[in-house]
């Protein structure tokens, strides 16, 4: 059963090995090894500011999260070791088994259900792929063709336009979602969507108006703090750009997760980081170095947290069980 399940799993991941080596290939082909031995520090007073932002964006994120789960009664403790545990295994592990982790291995920790930590995994996700959005529209090169950038606008508007509403009457959506998805064929895909779309609004309820503006505004300070880790990155090895670079190569290089790939977003991190910065005027071969150094850090300082912290805890309550054995009891699907 287990080998079975191995093959399933290896043919799920291997498309995403693929689409990383074609963009690895894609990104550095004409780049030599000098280029990347040329990339240094040139004001090392700037690694305060990738140290320090990057502690304030991820502790953030624990804040938000506990907010979220705070009607379960989890303590900050628990939703930040649980969290940065997640982020961790999503770097190293395929199929973003960390999210899978956080909802069903975590479930008893938080003492929730894992349909009431799915739906904050899903809010946890509309708010970061909301602001990364908006980043990225206001940032992007205008070189992009006219019609592209109008259209990106009008995606934006009405997405500021549905969040608010679901943000500002969340207790009152329930009902006319039902009847919209009523109206739909009937199918596991539609049926899932309605699922996860009502357990967000169910999530949103029970925060009320003020703690949903509340969860909005931590999510802009978490992606400010993201984009300074850019920023003070740029400044440490001296790279050339304009005052937009960082921004946008913060937004395009995370929402380069959307795209299948293999953990950790490895080549379509650097792909995005590259276009980019060439588009606000760095060399190709620099912004190409630079988003594979930036996205060595957060990958090892993320990481590197996050495996920490689940190391300590596994000693903390002498649990020996390894870890890919506890993979192989989590569901396939999500609920």
């Amino acid at each position: 059963m287990s080998t079975q399940r191995g093959s399933r799993n290896l043919i799920k991941v291997l498309p995403g090995l693929l689409i990383s080596a074609f963009f690895l290939w894609y990104t550095f082909k004409g780049i030599s090894f000098s280029h990347i031995r040329a990339l240094r520090i040139v004001h090392p007073a700037w690694i305060l500011g990738v140290l320090g932002f990057t502690l304030a964006g991820y502790t953030l994120r624990c804040v938000r999260w506990t907010q979220m789960m705070r009607f379960t009664g989890a303590r900050f403790t628990v939703c930040a070791r649980v969290l940065m545990t997640s982020l961790a295994a999503n770097n190293i592990l395929p199929l973003r088994i960390g999210d899978v982790m956080r909802i069903f291995t975590y479930a008893p920790d938080l003492g929730a259900s894992p349909s009431v930590i799915l739906s904050t995994v899903i809010l946890e996700k509309l708010l970061d792929v909301f602001v990364v959005g908006l980043i990225f529209i206001a940032t992007m090169g205008r070189d992009l063709p006219a019609k592209i950038r109008h259209g990106a606008d009008i995606a934006v508007l009405i997405s500021v336009i549905g969040l608010l509403i679901f943000m500002l009457a969340a207790a009152h959506l329930e009902a006319p979602l039902r009847r919209l998805f009523a109206k739909l064929p009937a199918n596991k895909l539609v049926q899932k969507l309605e699922h996860w779309i009502l357990l967000a609004v169910d999530t949103l309820r029970q925060q009320g108006i003020v703690g949903n503006l509340l969860l909005l505004l931590q999510s802009f300070v978490i992606w400010f703090c993201e984009g300074m880790i850019f920023l003070a990155a740029i400044h440490l090895v001296g790279l050339s750009t304009d005052v937009l670079g960082p921004w946008e190569a913060v937004s395009f290089a995370n929402l380069s997760y959307m795209l299948p790939s293999s953990p950790g977003a490895i080549g379509t991190f650097e792909w995005a980081v590259k276009s980019a910065l060439a588009s606000h005027g760095t060399p190709q071969a620099q912004a190409a170095v630079f988003g594979l150094a930036i996205h060595a850090w957060m990958l090892i300082s993320i990481t590197g947290a996050g495996g920490l912290i689940f190391l300590i805890h596994r000693f903390k309550i002498n649990n020996h069980t390894p870890l890919l054995e506890e993979i192989e009891t989590l569901p396939d699907e999500l609920p």
